[in-house]
């Protein structure tokens, strides 16, 4: 089959590799426009463009699809179209250009956990397993009937990343599986149940505050959830904190503490924090104005006082 192919980060790319590898021919890519990164703001491709690049296909660059990209979409010679987090919501126009449509590759077992960041929020919930689906897309959102899924166990040690890569590569393989169905015309769309559905929203920033007042469990969660972006935050002496790793620890505190107040904090056993239920390390951190560092070495040349409350961080 022909495809289009839309996607962007990383797990788009894992996709698009597998489907150059396999018998199909992708004959177009599509992905978000280059974007500034780092401290220098660099004028960035995304890494789907630069596979594309390397394999001498088109392509297409849209700021909006549904403005810009009908035209140049219905010139292309294609059978179908296949997303993989491309960043864009797509037309009516554009769903009916090729003649199977369009398919995505979604990084949950639909219809739960609908929305943009599926594998944030499934860590943030302390979900134990996570999945993919291919469907079919529709006008709504997420809410196409489904092809394919397949399921996987989430481990203490998955991050973001981790879930990434493994998700993409279980959707790399299912989409593959899936062109050859519609190929051969062997296939079953199933509708999906709403009354299970899920829905969670695009992570922001303002939402980003650690609330100390839950388990040291739900704690370690939210961080690993937030980890890639925007990143958990706290307030330490009128500073701000970013988290990025945090782990749930025994400790033995000489006295009663409140939610969110330090019970510990030394270069040898870390950033120490008391929870609603248990403690907390927090151990990946990056202080204000500074660089990303473990507690142990942030603590070597700061001293926190046991006993100091964590605040909210105040966004403009």
């Amino acid at each position: 089959m022909k495809v289009i192919f839309m996607g962007t980060p990383h797990y788009g790319a894992i996709v698009l590799n597998k489907l150059i590898e396999s018998k199909h021919q992708v004959v177009a890519v599509v992905c978000q426009p280059d974007k500034p990164v780092g401290r220098k703001q660099i004028l960035t491709p995304p890494e789907t463009k630069v596979i594309a690049k390397e394999h001498n296909i088109p392509v297409y660059q849209f700021n909006k699809i549904r403005i810009d990209g009908v035209e140049t979409l219905k010139s292309i010679d294609a059978d179908i179209m296949v997303t993989a987090a491309y960043g864009q919501i797509l037309s009516q126009e554009i769903l009916d250009i090729t003649k199977f449509g369009v398919y995505n590759v979604h990084a949950s077992v639909l219809p739960k956990y609908r929305g943009s960041s599926p594998i944030q929020w499934s860590l943030i919930n302390g979900e134990k397993e996570i999945g993919v689906t291919i469907l079919k897309t529709l006008a709504g959102l997420d809410n196409g009937p489904i092809l394919l899924t397949e399921s996987m166990p989430i481990s203490d040690d998955d991050t973001v990343e981790s879930l990434m890569q493994k998700l993409g590569e279980i959707g790399a393989e299912l989409m593959v599986k899936a062109l050859d169905m519609l190929e051969n015309g062997k296939y079953e769309l199933k509708e999906q149940n709403e009354d299970e559905m899920t829905y969670f929203p695009m992570l922001k920033k303002e939402k980003s505050n650690i609330d100390f007042s839950k388990t040291s469990r739900e704690v370690f969660n939210f961080v690993r959830g937030m980890a890639e972006w925007p990143v958990a935050v706290t307030n330490v002496c009128g500073n701000v904190l970013k988290v990025y790793s945090a782990t749930p620890v025994s400790y033995l505190a000489e006295r009663e503490y409140e939610a969110g107040e330090v019970v510990c904090a030394t270069s040898k056993l870390g950033l120490i924090v008391k929870c609603g239920e248990g403690y907390v390390r927090l151990n990946d951190i990056q202080p204000q104005s500074s660089k990303r560092m473990k507690d142990t070495d942030f603590l070597n040349g700061k001293k926190i006082p046991v006993g100091t409350k964590l605040l909210d961080v105040e966004f403009n």
